[in-house]
Formats: C-alpha cells, structure tokens, sequence
C-alpha cells in the first residue's frame, strides 16, 4: 500500500458510520506546539540514555545497526519511515514468514510474547518501552504526534475493513488509550475502538492524561512485549 486515495479518505470521512474527528484549529496548534516542545526536551534531556541504550545495542551485537527504521502508514494513509532502538537480531525481518504461524494476537497485526528474534538488550528496552524514544524524531518532523493511534505496518492495513481504516485520520501517536489500556493483553478490535474512542474525544486534557499514564509505562510494565 501507498497513500489512501483521495476518495478513500473522503468516504471515511464522510460515511455516516465514521468517527467525528475533532479537528479544531485551536486544539491543532496546541497539539502541534506541545508535540515540538514536548521532543525537543526529550530528545535533550534523554540523551545520555539514548548514548548508554546505543553502546548496549553495539556490546550486545556489534554488526547491527543502533537504531531501527520501518515503514509505517501514517496521516490519511502516507507512509514514512519510523525510528526504533533496535530490539531484534539484524535480520529480524528475514525471519518473520517463519513465525507468522505463531501470531498471539487476531487481526492485522502481529504479536509474540516469546519471540526468539529479540535480544536481551532488546527485551529490556521492549519491557521498558525505551525503544520507541527515538519516535521524538517522527514527532519533531511532523510525522506522528506525542498521541495518537499507533501507525500500523503497510502489510496490516491491507487487511484493514473500512472501519478499520479510520484510525488513519488522525497523525499517528507514540503513545495512547491502547498502550495505557492494556497494551498486548487487547485484541486487534479492542485496539481499533480504543482508537476510534480516542479521535471522538480527544482534547488537551485527555492528550495530557495520556502522556502522564505512559510515565507508568515508562517505569515497566508486564504488558508490553
């Protein structure tokens, strides 16, 4: 999959089934404002971290890469390259046609607890959820924002019904109701209308609520994997 076509997009948006995506000009540029400042401090004030989980990574696996980058759809559809700390062996995606079978979870999505491609290093960051700090960069370029739903994969969303489809109407998140919800304990359909939920309601104060839940998150959490 590309972009979503224009009349995809216009169907979504105006079938009478679809959210109501709250996109005020005040409560956009807010939103927008914190996402900038919101990285910038982040990626500042965690740079220490991000240089001793980077030695770890190399100790762990010196012919690997320190950060990880995949294709992910975004905004009404628009793919763009999302970053990680790198949690797998380097050949992670190789390897993946091979342990579909043993997907835990329904839906366009794959998930398993004890998947043998992640490191320990890996398991660590993946526990703690360190490894997705490096998505302060897709923040502070535009491409995802503080919250929001979680960009899926381009081979998920050709799974994707229509309903499905409507999460893609708002900038994707690093964080939101489905990590501070319980996480990889959901189905794909309970994540789906976490995030339908979401775009109905979202505001200043949920998107602040949200942020201070994944602190929670941050400290460790049994379920993420």
């Amino acid at each position: 999959m590309s972009n979503l076509a224009n009349e995809d997009v216009n169907y979504l948006r105006n079938q009478k089934s679809s959210v109501n995506v709250s996109n005020g000009k005040v409560y956009l540029l807010t939103k927008r404002l914190i996402d900038i400042i919101g990285s910038l401090c982040g990626i500042i004030l965690l740079s220490s971290l991000f240089l001793i989980i980077a030695i770890l990574i190399k100790v762990e696996d010196p012919k690997g890469t320190i950060f990880f980058s995949q294709k992910r759809v975004g905004l009404n559809g628009r793919e763009f390259k999302m970053y990680k700390f790198r949690s797998m062996v380097s050949n992670a995606e190789e390897k993946l046609s091979e342990l579909l079978k043993f997907n835990e979870i329904n839906g366009a999505m794959f998930k398993m607890k004890d998947d043998p491609r992640i490191t320990k290093v890996g398991r660590f960051i993946r526990k703690t959820s360190i490894d997705e700090l490096p998505q302060l960069i897709n923040v502070l370029k535009g491409e995802m924002s503080l919250v929001g739903p979680r960009p899926p994969l381009p081979r998920e969303v050709t799974e994707y019904s229509p309903y499905d489809k409507q999460r893609l109407l708002v900038t994707p998140g690093c964080t939101g109701l489905w990590q501070v919800g319980g996480r990889s304990n959901l189905s794909f359909q309970e994540m789906i209308e976490l995030d339908l939920q979401y775009i109905e309601r979202r505001s200043f104060l949920i998107d602040v609520k949200i942020i201070l839940k994944t602190v929670l998150v941050l400290l460790g959490s049994k379920d993420a994997y």
